[in-house]
């Protein structure tokens, strides 16, 4: 739809799907918590939206969000050489919650503006 063909929203859009993912990556790390040799997982995408902006000056319309998942090998937390620490992990659920929550509450806030623009008194 034309209306919502904006670099803004765009960004909202491969917003909500990259904390989307995230939590996929969260959550996959709890469930791995107590596997041996398992590492830590992690989403990177705010570097890459900086990198995107300083390069171009402005977003383009072709604007696409790209993400890379990098894997801890550096740190081994415990005696079996697993690094996920429950607590880290609990915390950016919650952090990433929030953030896909705001994204939500935005895009919300786009349609109703659209729609009060529709409504004819």
């Amino acid at each position: 739809m034309a209306l919502f063909d904006t670099t803004a929203f765009r960004i909202l859009e491969q917003g909500a799907a990259v904390m989307w993912q995230k939590q996929q990556i969260i959550q996959q790390n709890i469930s791995n918590q107590d596997t041996p040799n398992y590492n830590c997982k992690y989403l990177d995408f705010g570097g890459i939206l900086k990198d995107k902006l300083r390069a171009n000056g402005t977003v383009k319309k072709e604007l696409n969000l790209a993400t890379s998942v990098y894997i801890d090998k550096a740190t081994s937390d415990q005696g079996d050489r697993n690094n996920v620490d429950n607590d880290v992990q609990q915390a950016e659920m919650l952090k990433t919650q929030y953030q896909l929550e705001a994204i939500i509450n935005q895009m919300n806030s786009s349609f109703a503006r659209v729609k009060s623009a529709m409504v004819t008194k």
